[in-house]
């Protein structure tokens, strides 16, 4: 039984310190850009203001939100994203181009995930019976 236990938990922290590594990615390249080709704030009008709001800005502050929080970190960075695909949608009438907003979001659906499974795990320990062999 004990073993079971161990793999889960195994798989959780790996996906964990996956989602975690993959955030620093995704918000270090991220600044990358916004810093090397970084928008003139007198050239934005209000539409690119609102991408602006929700794609870097609003993914990366749920990344960091994640480190503390897995899963109001992830809905942020996951709902962020899908605004920012949305208003792309009515701004443009297109969705955006490539896999690349999605790619950079997806540290947040690995935060979701890694919450599920310490939920999982959580609920499955305290319903186990404590069996007194297995101090």
């Amino acid at each position: 039984m004990k073993e079971h236990h161990a793999e889960r938990s195994c798989a959780e922290l790996i996906i964990r310190w996956v989602a975690r590594a993959t955030s620093i990615v995704s918000i270090g390249v991220t600044l990358l850009f916004v810093i090397g080709e970084g928008p003139n704030p007198s050239h934005l009008d209000l539409q690119q203001w609102a991408l602006f709001a929700f794609f870097p800005f609003g993914v990366c502050v749920g990344m960091v939100v994640a480190w503390w929080n897995e899963r109001l970190g992830g809905l942020i960075t996951i709902i962020c994203c899908g605004l920012f695909y949305l208003l792309h949608l009515a701004v443009s009438g297109r969705f955006p181009r490539g896999p690349f907003f999605l790619l950079f979001s997806l540290p947040g659906f690995l935060f979701i995930i890694s919450w599920a499974f310490s939920r999982r795990q959580k609920r499955k320990v305290s319903t186990e019976p404590i069996d007194a062999g297995d101090e």
